[in-house]
This record gives structure tokens, sequence and C-alpha cells, in this order.
């Protein structure tokens, strides 16, 4: 059975980051949801169509942490 999404805004968001041990003020999380000069956001943040509201699904926050942290240990060499 496939999982329905769970799309959660920049509040929820901060605080499953938290819940992870990333702590981000709400400034912080902001400027990671906003685009910047070239339309890029640092997490893939969408417009919610009904509401207007910054939205993300809360698995793809979570797995793009889990793969950043698998290409560091990638590239991470002992000695």
């Amino acid at each position: 059975m496939i999982k329905q999404p769970t799309y959660i805004d920049l509040g929820e968001a901060r605080q499953v980051l938290a819940e992870m041990g990333v702590e981000l003020s709400e400034r912080q999380m902001k400027r990671a949801a906003d685009m910047d000069a070239n339309g890029m956001r640092k997490l893939p943040f969408f417009i919610d169509p009904i509401e207007g509201k910054l939205k993300i699904e809360k698995q793809t926050l979570i797995n793009v942490y889990r793969q950043r942290q698998l290409e560091a240990e990638s590239r991470f060499t002992c000695g």
C-alpha cells in the first residue's frame, strides 16, 4: 500500500527538523523556503494551490537531510 503524502507548512517543517536535532529559527526556515535570484529554493517547498502558503512533503524533507548525510559519509575518509 502506498503511503499518502503529508504536506506540512514552514512551522511544521521547522518542528520536524527540530525533532531530528536541526534547530532553526523562523527566519532561517523562511530563508530556506524562499526563492533565490535564480528562482531556486534550498528546500523543495511549493505554494499550496488552495491556501497559497508554502508547503513541503514531510518525508521529502526528511529524505533531503538523509541524502546529504549519506553523501557526506561517502566522501569521508579515515586517515
